[in-house]
C-alpha cells in the first residue's frame, strides 16, 4: 500500500508559477516501479490527466499545458514535483498526485487546490 501527500497548493494571479510536490510512502517496490502523475478536477467535471513521469523520468503531458508545466521525481527520496509556469485562470482546479504500480493498482492523494485568479 501507498500513502501519497500533496503540497504546495495555493493563490496566484495570472502569469504566475507554482510547485506542487508529492510526498509517497509505504512500499519502496511499488513506489520505484511505479508510474507516477498529476491529476486535476474542477466541480463537476471528470478528473483528468496533466502530466505522467515513468520510473526512468520519461514523461507526458496533457496538450493544454505542454510548455508550461514541468513534470519530474526523485526515486531516492520517492517524490514527484509538478512545476507550473503561465498559469492561467482555466489551470484552477484540485490537483491530485497518482501512482501506478506495475501492477496496475492505484494509489491517490487527498488533493490540493490551486487557484489562478487577479
Amino acid at each position: 500500500q501507498v500513502q501519497l501527500v500533496e503540497s504546495g497548493g495555493g493563490l496566484v494571479q495570472p502569469g504566475g508559477s507554482l510547485r506542487l510536490s508529492c510526498a509517497a510512502s509505504g512500499s519502496i517496490f511499488t513506489i520505484a516501479f511505479g508510474d507516477m502523475g498529476w491529476y486535476r478536477q474542477v466541480p463537476g467535471n471528470q478528473r483528468e490527466l496533466v502530466a505522467r513521469i515513468s520510473p526512468n523520468s520519461i514523461t507526458n503531458y496533457a496538450d493544454s499545458v505542454k510548455g508550461r508545466f514541468i513534470i519530474s521525481r526523485d526515486n531516492a527520496k520517492s517524490t514527484v514535483d509538478l512545476q507550473m509556469n503561465s498559469l492561467k485562470p482555466e489551470d484552477t482546479a484540485v490537483y491530485f498526485c497518482n501512482l501506478r504500480s506495475a501492477s496496475g493498482a492505484q494509489s491517490w492523494g487527498q488533493g490540493t487546490q490551486v487557484t489562478v485568479s487577479s
